[in-house]
């Protein structure tokens, strides 16, 4: 078989174009001249080799199959830890910082608005602005000691408190501290 499909392929290649008895004879003699007798092995991609003593194997490179090569893994691209760059519009810290404080004053002013009967405004006026500050700088400095670090909030997110539900639920607490001052104001009083 391997001879047919040798003269096959000399036949194609040949410059006259046909097949001769001259050109069969030619490529006989160098196909049985051969020195080392050619085995071919298939082997699926992850299984071990099996050598088998019956053919024995070629020491040429060109006999043994070339794999492509694996793409190399996929590395983390490093995560900046400059001030500027943390708190750039898109950088990691504005959202979050402001998320936070929100979700801490939307609780903070219904839970006064519960105890005491004020609305927003009369918070801040009684106050609040002390609060606001102190709230403001605490939080701003926890949020900013692990980006600095180089940790980022979405390495620890794991289970139901994700940094995706945390941005998210400060979203969510920044409309609706807006949306608790526009109805106070709208409507001259308290919501609850």
């Amino acid at each position: 078989m391997a001879t047919a499909s040798f003269n096959m392929q000399s036949v194609f290649a040949a410059p006259s174009g046909g097949l001769s008895s001259r050109n069969i004879r030619n490529t006989n003699q160098l196909f049985f001249k051969r020195n080392a007798p050619v085995g071919v092995r298939c082997m699926a991609q992850g299984d071990p080799i099996k050598e088998d003593s019956s053919v024995p194997s070629t020491s040429t490179s060109a006999a043994q199959p070339q794999m492509p090569p694996s793409p190399p893994p996929v590395s983390k691209p490093k995560v900046s830890t400059k001030f500027g760059d943390l708190l750039a519009f898109s950088g990691p810290a504005p959202e979050r910082i402001n998320g936070r404080l929100a979700m801490v004053g939307f609780v903070a002013a219904i839970a006064v608005e519960l105890s005491k009967g004020e609305n927003v405004f009369a918070q801040i006026s009684d106050g609040g602005v002390g609060w606001f500050l102190g709230t403001t700088a605490l939080l701003t400095v926890a949020s900013m000691v692990p980006l600095f670090k180089g940790i980022r909030a979405e390495a620890k997110s794991k289970g139901l408190m994700t940094s995706d539900a945390e941005l998210w639920n400060g979203r969510f607490a920044m409309l609706g501290l807006v949306a608790l001052a526009f109805t106070e104001f709208v409507t001259g009083g308290t919501l609850v």
